[in-house]
């Protein structure tokens, strides 16, 4: 991506920069989900490396602020979403008497509508006309420029809130800490072994691969190429349901981590693994920090715009396939971010489809160190 330093909006150019004042404040404004806060890791980046003078506040939801809670100079206000209310009021307390230069408003959904108006900012950026939904335009006073390419990876949208503050372009960066300990008991659990995660569940039930489709691959990759099949995932039934299903199924035996592990534990492991599999979630995102490849089952949802971004070329696209045999639509004519969560769409990737990928990163010169 090369970024643009123009800014769009209804009637001014609002670059923050533009004038060579360097905001003192900024406060991001990005709660979830897990994908798209690693999204944001080359956004904070770039902030400190273009305005290393500038207080960063970033408001995020609990379960994400675990993830990236080690990053140095951040000031995060953290929203407690089970706290209801509750959380939302003890917030907006929080907030109470500050001021800051620039709020990036990140997040289209009611409740960072709400949060939104807590924060007295002096310019508030948020998404170009196509993107925003929910009555985004009504809280913010300036807009990222508008792109010509509906399929526009996420990352690539949230750099061009940087452009329209005007911060200086830099590379990419997802650099993210992860304690010594952490990393030594990702290397005791995988025992030194050449290592494949499957990370099976999405928070959308919809975007979920088979679990016999899941059991086939993981014996593929240990009996084709050796590698030790870690299975990670979380406390929810769902996971342990959908782990216990492919344990069944498996004629090896893997390692099961589903429900044993943390959010910094589980990036140690993706850091030590060969590569991970994963549909649209928050482990397929975690992977690119490390540049672990990620072989990506994506139907409900698009590459283009949420795949693993150091690893498109590894994912399983079905999306088009999905659009059309279901919405009756081919995904161009799909509005961004529209999903097609329907039954049967992830049955239109089968294991074959993972074999070459798996078979495609191994002989890679590309993954030679994987």
């Amino acid at each position: 991506m090369k970024p643009s330093k123009k800014t769009l909006s209804d009637s001014t150019d609002l670059t923050i920069a533009a004038d060579g004042q360097i905001p003192q404040s900024v406060c991001l404004l990005r709660l979830s989900a897990l994908g798209d806060v690693t999204h944001m890791l080359p956004v904070v980046h770039r902030l400190q490396r273009g305005w290393p003078n500038t207080r960063i506040t970033w408001i995020i939801g609990k379960p994400e602020y675990q993830m990236v809670c080690d990053l140095p100079d951040i000031e995060f206000l953290v929203l407690n979403k089970k706290a209801g209310w509750r959380g939302i009021r003890a917030l907006r307390n929080s907030l109470k008497g500050r001021k800051f230069d620039v709020l990036l408003h990140m997040q289209l959904s009611l409740r960072a509508n709400v949060i939104s108006t807590f924060v007295q900012a002096t310019k508030k950026i948020g998404f170009d006309h196509a993107r925003s939904r929910e009555m985004h335009g009504a809280f913010i006073n300036a807009r990222i420029q508008a792109s010509t390419s509906k399929g526009e990876h996420v990352v690539d949208v949230f750099q061009r809130f940087l452009d329209a503050a005007g911060v200086p372009e830099s590379q990419l960066d997802w650099t993210l800490p992860v304690a010594s300990d952490d990393v030594t008991w990702a290397k005791q659990a995988l025992g030194g072994r050449r290592s494949l995660i499957i990370s099976p569940c999405s928070s959308h039930e919809l975007r979920n691969w088979s679990a016999a489709r899941y059991a086939q691959v993981a014996d593929y990759a240990a009996k084709r190429h050796g590698l030790q099949i870690v299975l990670c995932g979380g406390l929810s039934s769902t996971e342990r349901d959908m782990g216990d299903s492919i344990l069944k199924l498996m004629t090896e035996k893997p390692i099961d981590l589903i429900g044993k592990d943390t959010i910094k534990r589980l990036l140690a492991l993706i850091q030590q693994a060969v590569a991970i599999v994963s549909p649209d979630s928050g482990p397929a995102h975690m992977a690119t920090c490390f540049g672990t490849p990620v072989l990506g089952l994506y139907a409900a949802s698009n590459p283009e715009r949420s795949g693993p971004y150091l690893s498109r070329e590894l994912t399983v696209d079905r999306y088009n396939l999905a659009a059309l045999k279901f919405l009756k639509k081919s995904s161009t004519q799909l509005r961004w971010g529209e999903k097609v969560e329907k039954p049967g769409a992830m049955d239109l990737i089968s294991a074959e489809d993972v074999f070459e990928k798996l078979d495609k990163m191994l002989v890679s010169a590309e993954y030679s160190n994987q």
